[in-house]
């Protein structure tokens, strides 16, 4: 369908558009609210800029296409396939995209405030500065991704695969991790404090520089981990696993130490709480 034919169609009111063949179209800032474009094939188009508030684009073909700067709040894209898509700077506030495909997909600095990202893929996705903030992304691919400086307070990550993300200056404040696998994760410089991280797998990641203030981080395994920095203070780390670590400068004042086993860890420079002063000669 050529794109005038479909704004005329638009003006005189009409709304479904279902199945349309949009494929490379030139659709820059134009107007298509509460539409329904579902599986319709916008391979390659550019829709920067473009109204699509409350508009069902849930099936849609979409891979490629540019949606950058588009104002898609409460928009539906149910497994639309937006693989390599550019949406970064998208406002997509309340949005839905269960299922969705978007791996490799630009969304930097996109809104996704209170969205829904059930299950959805974003293998390799670019979410840099992207606000994800009482965004519900249980069941996630967020596999070799980009979350530095993200905003993810609030946000459910419950069964989120996670390996080889990038959380580094990530704001992670009070965010459930628990259990989660983060073996090798930047979360360099990340804000995790008041954190859930019991239990977790947090072998050779990097933490250094991280806020980890009144995090819960009993049992978590640290072995190999990089905290050189780390601002500690009051987390509980009972039973946390810390062998080979590297804690040289970090902040553990007022910490829950309780069944940590001080040796074959590097803690030269670290504050401790008062308690532990008599343990620092195992730490060479």
């Amino acid at each position: 369908m050529k794109v005038r034919y479909l704004l005329n169609l638009y003006d005189q009111g009409a709304r479904d558009f279902s199945g349309v063949d949009l494929c490379g179209a030139d659709l820059r800032g134009v107007t298509l609210i509460g539409v329904n474009l579902t599986g319709a094939n916008l391979t390659g188009a550019n829709l920067s800029r473009a109204f699509l508030t409350k508009s069902d684009l849930s099936g849609a073909q979409m891979n490629w296409a540019n949606l950058s700067f588009a104002k898609m709040s409460e928009a539906k894209l149910v497994e639309a396939d937006l693989t390599k898509a550019n949406l970064s700077g998208a406002f997509m506030v309340k949005s839905k995209l269960p299922g969705a495909k978007l791996s490799g997909a630009n969304l930097s600095a996109v809104n996704l405030r209170r969205a829904n990202l059930w299950g959805a893929n974003l293998c390799s996705a670019d979410l840099q500065r992207t606000n994800l903030r009482d965004t519900n992304l249980s069941g996630v691919n967020f596999n070799w991704a980009n979350l530095s400086e993200a905003r993810l307070v609030g946000a459910k990550l419950y069964g989120a695969s996670l390996n080889g993300v990038n959380f580094s200056k990530a704001f992670l404040k009070e965010v459930d991790l628990g259990g989660a696998d983060l073996e090798g994760v930047s979360l360099r410089e990340a804000k995790l404090n008041g954190a859930n991280l019991e239990g977790a797998n947090l072998t050779r990641a990097n933490l250094s520089e991280a806020n980890l203030h009144g995090a819960n981080l009993k049992g978590v395994d640290f072995t190999g981990a990089n905290l050189t920095k780390a601002s500690l203070e009051q987390a509980n780390l009972t039973w946390a696993i810390l062998k080979k670590a590297d804690l040289r400068g970090a902040n553990l004042s007022e910490a829950k130490l309780n069944g940590i086993d001080f040796e074959d860890m590097q803690i030269g420079g670290a504050i401790l709480p008062v308690s532990t002063d008599h343990l620092l000669y195992y730490a060479m």
